[in-house]
Order: structure tokens, then sequence, then C-alpha cells
């Protein structure tokens, strides 16, 4: 019997791996369980990525594509004299308004780094990318703590459940640039 070209399926396997970690946490996690989710065989998710490791350094990457897009979208940082305390509490308010269970997937992914040395990388890249983008505007010791404040307010929305607050964000940020 002739192999079935499926251009589409290493894609599908990264996206049933984000809706299995989505559902289940990272422990439910499992090549058997992708491979059921996506509707492929076991065989298609080893060939693919030989580890979970392999698989979940994909799904944090393209879980760090819903952040850079509310990025890319506002093209705030382009206009010079922009208010980059505004502009940066403005990102979080609007990726924290969307969907949030991709905004848990992503940080549950991000902190999986803490016991998978292999996704370190990936979480060092997206955090090092924002900080070079914000450097920009300010020093690169400033841009760093921006991104490590920015973390912390988004972590304490998701594991508080209180609202975000942008005047908040807005005016914490802005102290940190003064």
């Amino acid at each position: 019997m002739a192999r079935r070209y499926d251009p589409e399926r290493r894609q599908r396997i990264i996206d049933a791996a984000i809706r299995v970690v989505g559902a289940q946490g990272i422990g439910g996690l499992s090549h058997r369980t992708v491979a059921a989710e996506a509707d492929v065989p076991l065989g298609s998710t080893t060939y693919h990525f030989k580890t979970l490791d392999d698989l979940l350094v994909a799904a944090l990457r393209q879980a760090n594509e819903g952040f850079a897009k509310v990025i890319a979208s506002r093209g705030g940082l382009e206009e010079p004299g922009t208010d980059l305390a505004a502009e940066l509490a403005g990102w979080m308010g609007e990726w924290l308004a969307g969907d949030r269970t991709g905004v848990e997937l992503e940080y549950e992914l991000y902190l999986a780094a803490l016991r998978r040395p292999a996704l370190r990388p990936v979480a060092a890249e997206w955090a090092g990318a924002l900080a070079v983008l914000l450097s920009r505007h300010t020093d690169p010791v400033t841009a760093r703590a921006l991104v490590a404040l920015m973390d912390g307010i988004c972590l304490q929305v998701l594991l508080t459940e209180v609202p975000y607050d942008e005047e908040y964000a807005r005016e914490v940020l802005g102290r940190v640039l003064r």
C-alpha cells in the first residue's frame, strides 16, 4: 500500500499537542494521546518528534506566536514618541483579553522549562527577542526589567483570577522606565 502524502501532518500533530496540554496539562502529553487527538498513526508522532521534549519545543514555539501577533498587530513601537508604558500595558491587556486558554497554555509550556531543559532555549528566545525589541526605546537592562515585570503581571492575573488592570500596569511599567 502506498504512503499517503500528508504535508500538513506535522502541523496537525503540533496543534494536537497544544490541545492535549490545554485539556490535560503537560502530564497528559504522550505520543499516544497526541496521535489519538491528531487522528494519525502513533508512528507519525515519533517520526516527526523523536521525543516529547521535541514536541513540546515545537508547541512552545507556536504558542509564543500568540503574543508576537499581538505586538505585530498593534505596531505602536514604530511611532516616534510612543508612550512605552502605555503601549506595553495595552499589549498585555489585548493578550490577556484574548483566548484565556491559549494564554494559560503558553505560560504552562513556558514554565515547563523549569523541569525540561530542552525548553529553556525557546523560553529564553521569547524573553530575549522582546528585550531586544524594547531596547530600541530604552537601555538593555531596563528592557529586561520590563520583560520580567510584564511576565510577573501576567502570571498574577492568571494565577489569582484578578482582572487585568491596565492603569496599574501602565503605572508600574512607567516607574521602571523613569
